[in-house]
């Protein structure tokens, strides 16, 4: 005979709904990291991307002598205006626009400048003036939303950035790409990287690409601080510096330090492996160690080093 279960009431106790231990360690495990994941990728470009914006950066405060120093802007392809600095060399001043542009014209080589991740152009004082010492003009554009200049940083923007930077050199002041050696500091190594990539592609290479304190990728070098995080999957700014790298054609001189704790020394021998040995006019590629540089204490540790590599590689690069 069949028992008849009588339906429960309204007011009847329910029993709780109890998880298992597994499920339970699963949950508490599982929350907090899908958390971390969601604000990793929420705020990536902020850890990335670290702009000191001002109101103004006049060129006065590269502290050059007067004349020495001028004040630069160009347009993106998208719109944003980028302001900068032209550096002459030293031992050369000119105080009008056609002054500039003829003391432009003469046969001497231009660095076209890619700062780091961190700052704006007024925290690059020492390096301007250790390559303007070497006898290069130099043309230095902060990114888009570092220093005075509008806008949000993101990879594909600062590729716009560095396209824009050389078309202000190559257009509007009339410099052969034949006289022009990219600078990449750190991140912007990446950034140079890419732009000498694009050039070579298109059979309008610069005359030579300088590299300091750079990575071979900046998903290997945010894996490297974040080594729990799946970075590769995660990263939306990659900068595949060692698949480009493959296609530059001028020569190479790159820097590293052996002590960096930002990007590994052997991230940078990483790069400078993947690139040819050779550019296409037969300059073997160069790599000099710094055996007392941490990553941003170059100029301080290391000035002399990496002045005398410099002012080997300019005549290398820019042929008198």
């Amino acid at each position: 005979m069949s028992r008849v279960l009588a339906p429960l009431s309204a007011s009847s106790p329910r029993r709780p709904l109890l998880l298992s231990p597994w499920k339970r360690w699963l949950l508490i495990v599982t929350i907090p990291t899908v958390g971390v994941l969601m604000m990793f990728v929420a705020f990536q470009r902020s850890l990335i991307y670290h702009p000191f914006v001002e109101k103004s950066l006049p060129a006065k405060l590269a502290a050059l002598p007067t004349g020495r120093a001028h004040d630069v802007v160009t347009k993106t392809e998208d719109g944003l205006d980028l302001r900068g600095w032209l550096i002459l060399a030293k031992g050369h001043v000119a105080g009008t626009d056609p002054e500039v542009d003829a003391k432009l014209a003469e046969r001497r080589p231009v660095v076209l400048y890619f700062p780091g991740n961190a700052g704006n152009r007024s925290y690059r004082t020492l390096e301007v003036a250790l390559l303007a010492d070497a006898g290069a003009g130099v043309l230095i554009f902060d990114y888009r939303g570092y220093g005075d200049n509008l806008g949000e940083p993101t990879e594909a923007g600062l590729a716009r950035d560095a396209r824009a930077a050389w078309r202000f050199a190559t257009e509007t002041k009339k410099i052969e790409p034949r006289r022009i050696v990219l600078f990449g500091e750190s991140l912007g190594g990446g950034v140079a990287i890419g732009l000498a990539s694009e050039l070579a592609q298109k059979k309008t290479p610069p005359a030579g690409i300088i590299l300091r304190s750079t990575f071979n990728s900046l998903t290997d070098a945010g894996a490297y601080h974040f080594p729990w995080l799946p970075v590769r999957w995660l990263l939306f700014d990659r900068f595949p510096s060692e698949q480009r790298i493959r296609n530059v054609t001028c020569p190479i001189l790159q820097f590293h330090g052996r002590r960096d704790t930002i990007i590994p020394l052997r991230l940078g021998k990483k790069l400078f492996v993947a690139a040819p040995a050779r550019s296409e006019s037969g300059v073997p590629k160069k790599f000099v160690e710094l055996p007392k540089a941490d990553h941003n204490d170059v100029m301080e540790t290391s000035k002399a080093d990496v002045g005398k590599a410099i002012g080997a590689f300019l005549p290398i690069a820019v042929p008198q």
